[in-house]
């Protein structure tokens, strides 16, 4: 929040995820920005896998994280008319709370949709769904 007036500050989350979803929902995120003078911060999260027996993957490490954000980043902007200020960073933890506190005060966080149906969302679990 802006401290002086209580408003949410001109800011803009977006979870990235180097998929094309995510740079879909980072080229939306800048559009939105640009139109409301905001800045954008694209937000990627990382979390050791878990091991029961073998490896259980899902997010990257924090190197691969690194890369896979400024890539996505490059990519998308590459392609921007009238750039906007743009912050990348990279947290550990799980997705849905770094993406909560890092929204916490934004005017919005976006997401991306892997276009899961409904049954298949509820068997692999869904980051917006979390998140709203």
């Amino acid at each position: 929040m802006n401290d002086q007036t209580g408003a949410p500050e001109r800011r803009i989350v977006v979870g990235v995820d180097g998929s094309i979803h995510s740079k879909m929902a980072l080229r939306w995120a800048i559009t939105q920005a640009r139109r409301t003078a905001a800045t954008v911060e694209a937000v990627s999260a990382w979390q050791e896998p878990v091991l029961i027996g073998y490896s259980y993957g899902g997010s990257p490490l924090p190197h691969e994280s690194d890369s896979i954000l400024a890539e996505t980043v490059a990519d998308v902007t590459g392609k921007s008319d009238a750039p906007v200020e743009i912050r990348a960073r990279v947290a550990r933890g799980h997705p849905v709370q770094v993406l909560l506190e890092a929204a916490s005060g934004a005017q919005m966080l976006v997401l991306g949709s892997r276009g899961h149906g409904t049954f298949a969302g509820m068997l692999l679990g869904s980051v917006s769904q979390h998140c709203v």
